[in-house]
Formats: C-alpha cells, sequence, structure tokens
C-alpha cells in the first residue's frame, strides 16, 4: 500500500486498485499507464471529501497479472496492512479493469463498505456472494472493446440475487480508458465514493438510483 494522504485521526480510507494482464509475472512499475491512470481517479474521489479526515492510498501489485489472483492476495495483504496505520475506519476500493475485480472478490473484507469497479474484468462465471451485505456500483463506458459491457450486466444482475446493493452506470459514448469524456466518468466517480462513504437515509442519490433501476443508467 502507497499512501498519498494519512491524517492523524482518519475516519475512512479510499483505496485504488489499478488495472493489468490476464497473465503476466513483470513487475508491477508506477509508471505503467495503468496506476498512472489511477492516480486522475483518485485526486477525482478526493475532491469531493475532507482530506483532513480520509486516507488516500493505492495498491502496487507485485505483478503485472491476475495470474492466479495475484492481485486480490496484495489487495488482502494491503487491507490487512491497514488498520495499523488507519485503524478499524471504513474503506470504499475503487478498481479499473483487472482492479475492479479485484476490488469486488475482496468485498468481503470487514472493513469493506463500497465498492466501485470502473470498467472491470469480469470473466464468466466470477463469483458474487461475497458482496451480500455490500454496496457496490460498476461503471462502463458504452463503447469498451477491452472488457464487456455486457458482462458487467450479466454480474450485477447475478449479484443481486445474492442480496448484493449494487447498480451499473453506463457512460455514453465511454471507452475502457476513460479518456472520452473524461470528466463526466471523474464526476461519477467523485459523487459514488461521496455517497458511500456518506450513505443516507432514506436512500437518495446516484449510488440509490443505479441500485434500484433495474437497468443500467445511461450517463
Amino acid at each position: 500500500m502507497w499512501l498519498r494522504n494519512c491524517p492523524r485521526q482518519p475516519r475512512a480510507a479510499i483505496v485504488t486498485l489499478h488495472g493489468g494482464r490476464t497473465d503476466g509475472y513483470q513487475t508491477s512499475r508506477p509508471w505503467h499507464l495503468a496506476a498512472l491512470r489511477m492516480r486522475l481517479v483518485l485526486r477525482a474521489a478526493a475532491s469531493a471529501l475532507p482530506l483532513d479526515d480520509v486516507v488516500l492510498a493505492h495498491v502496487r501489485y507485485r505483478h503485472r497479472g491476475w495470474n492466479r489472483n495475484d492481485p486480490l492476495i496484495d489487495t488482502y495483504r494491503a487491507l490487512g496492512e491497514l488498520p495499523r496505520i488507519a485503524g478499524p475506519v471504513p474503506v470504499v476500493l475503487i478498481g479499473h479493469s483487472m482492479g475492479g475485480r479485484a476490488a469486488l472478490r475482496a468485498a468481503s473484507h470487514p472493513q469493506v463498505r463500497g465498492v466501485l469497479a470502473l470498467a472491470p474484468w469480469l470473466p464468466t462465471g466470477e463469483p458474487t456472494a461475497q458482496l451480500s451485505g455490500k454496496t457496490a456500483v460498476v461503471v462502463h463506458g458504452e463503447h469498451d472493446r477491452v472488457t464487456s459491457p455486457r458482462a458487467s450486466a450479466d454480474y450485477v444482475r447475478r449479484a443481486r440475487a445474492d442480496r448484493a446493493r449494487i447498480g451499473m452506470i453506463v457512460i455514453r459514448k465511454g471507452d475502457h480508458a476513460m479518456a472520452r469524456r473524461s470528466s463526466l466518468w471523474h464526476r461519477t466517480v467523485a459523487t459514488v465514493v461521496n455517497e458511500l462513504l456518506h450513505p443516507e437515509v432514506p436512500p437518495r442519490g446516484l449510488t440509490a438510483a443505479g441500485c434500484s433501476a433495474t437497468e443500467p443508467l445511461l450517463l
């Protein structure tokens, strides 16, 4: 875990998980495009929150590939380090592509309050039971040619059957790299993360709308 902001008395944490490859044991480096992309995402998330009480952090994987659940193992290790740094604070995980898959898998960790999965890579049969009792939002670009918006929609349907509170948002004309309509991607990140950390009663906002809609929301 690499810290970007660590106040003395944090009340919450946002942790980002970058993308990667299906397989590959090359060392993951901070200057790889997948990691650099998430710096902008973390900055967007932080823009809607008071930095004097929120930990901001990246997970840096040992390897670039998923291999045998390597990014998930690294994520659990980072979450295990967090209580020593910040105490038992609620965590929102933000993952892109392969990192989205890792974030959704790691939702079972007791400190994870919510998950934001951006253009996640979700192979057929990806488990959903770990999301029971959690809140998650999947955001996918309409024109993504790397990971599948259809697979994300199927995942959301199955997760709802497992009693997850989960919704899906589709960015019109959006691509996998989140470069097209980037400002909308970043505004969506800021809004959803703020709502995951500060849930309203009764539920309102973009997250609530996505989780209650029968079809993906189009932005």
